[in-house]
């Protein structure tokens, strides 16, 4: 059967549908695959019983039913929204309204309708793109765009650190915003590195924007102030020209599909008309489970006090594993700064990452090749078939397996070159 363009443009192989296949495929296979590829969040005791007590207490009172029997708005769950303004006023001082935050199922609608507002073909004949300021970028980006060619990508900076670590710097010398950008757009932390831009990368960044009069997009998904899975002491940022989006999926509920976001009245009327089109409205569950923590500032000592510091020992755990296994000394770490995942650099790597990932793939372990996470990036880098994204969030027993099976092949490559 003949498809669109549109259709198919959508149809085709892509890194999102097969990592979220690979994800698929070990939820059925159990124990047989090692799943740390995909950014399932993990399951944190404390938080999975909140959830329970919350469903129990809104199915004792009959809200449960109520919000699954009705339609919310476009703009998505008021009551929601209403508390969302609240709570990031009394934290910030924004001065946000009702009309400054949306909700759409999940980030991944959300950088949809972005990137197709403001990117793609326009009416004049000419042609806008989303600039990613520091590659590699999140992988779910690279097919978001009805349009072909709507990214472009700038290499970062390298700094080598202590311990096989090193970080990625935004490269301002090579930065240049040209009339055909539409939008900047980074993620902080950043999926795949876990690396955090610094406040004065993000205050440079919003300085370009404003000059130009484009917005900056900050993808906060695992940030702050939930679900805080951030290591660096840095600010929150937000003003008239950003467009903020946050998630529940990191804070424990990524089967309740609800994304976060916070900009002008503008940007969020015209994505409440296109979730109207295409949605009718988003899902409310995750809404209402949550709408309790929000009133209160749970949510927020939750954030701090119990997924904080989980993810952060398992990272570091992570991290010992990979360094005491891997006896290469062309193995990198990206300093884990944030986010669910570890970077991992292999220099001088004697087969691309992607024929890596078949490798532990057969052997029943599932990571992420690198060669995806950089969309936009014309440039011929030999770097982007060097590196695998590893989620270290999974159950200690599973990490620890897939970092031995991992350690094996690779020392065995290495050895064979």
């Amino acid at each position: 059967m003949p498809y669109s363009t549109f259709g198919n443009k959508f149809t085709q192989h892509s890194g999102i549908t097969e990592l979220m296949d690979d994800l698929n495929a070990g939820v059925k296979g159990g124990d047989d695959i090692l799943m740390l590829g995909g950014g399932n969040p993990a399951s944190i005791p404390a938080i999975q019983q909140r959830f329970t007590d919350l469903m129990q207490t809104l199915l004792n009172e009959g809200k449960l039913v109520d919000t699954l029997a009705n339609y919310d708005g476009p703009q998505g769950k008021d009551s929601f929204i209403i508390a969302l303004a609240e709570l990031f006023n009394d934290l910030y001082d924004w001065d946000l309204s009702s009309e400054n935050i949306m909700l759409t199922n999940g980030s991944q609608n959300a950088f949809f309708y972005l990137f197709n507002l403001l990117a793609g073909d326009f009416s004049n004949g000419k042609k806008r793109k989303i600039l990613f300021p520091l590659a590699p970028e999140y992988i779910g980006y690279a097919d978001a765009s009805v349009s072909e060619a709507s990214f472009v990508a700038i290499r970062p900076k390298i700094t080598e650190l202590d311990n096989q670590q090193f970080k990625y710097h935004v490269d301002f010398d090579a930065l240049e915003i040209t009339d055909d950008i539409g939008a900047i757009c980074v993620s902080r932390p950043t999926n795949p590195t876990g690396n955090v831009l610094t406040d004065s990368e993000i205050d440079k960044l919003d300085k370009l924007a404003k000059q130009h009069n484009i917005p900056l997009i900050i993808d906060n998904a695992y940030g702050t102030p939930f679900p805080n899975i951030i290591f660096e002491d840095v600010k929150a940022h937000f003003n008239d020209n950003t467009i903020l989006c946050m998630s529940l999926s990191k804070f424990g509920l990524p089967g309740a599909r609800c994304g976060i976001v916070i900009a002008n009245p503008t940007i969020i009327k015209a994505m409440s008309n296109l979730s109207g089109i295409m949605a009718l409205s988003p899902g409310g569950i995750g809404p209402e489970i949550v709408l309790p923590l929000v009133k209160s500032k749970e949510i927020i000592t939750l954030s701090n006090d119990v997924i904080k510091p989980f993810y952060q020992d398992k990272s570091q755990i992570a991290m010992s594993l990979l360094l005491s296994k891997i006896t290469n000394k062309n193995f990198r770490i990206h300093k884990a700064e944030g986010a669910l995942f570890l970077w991992l650099w292999f220099k001088d790597l004697p087969i691309s990452s992607n024929d890596l990932y078949k490798k532990l793939k057969e052997k029943g372990l599932i990571v992420v090749s690198g060669h995806y996470f950089f969309p936009g990036l014309d440039q011929d880098w030999k770097h982007t078939h060097e590196c695998i994204r590893l989620n270290y969030a999974q159950e200690s027993d599973v990490v620890e397996r897939g970092i031995d099976i991992l350690a094996s092949v690779v020392n065995e490559l290495y050895q064979d070159k």
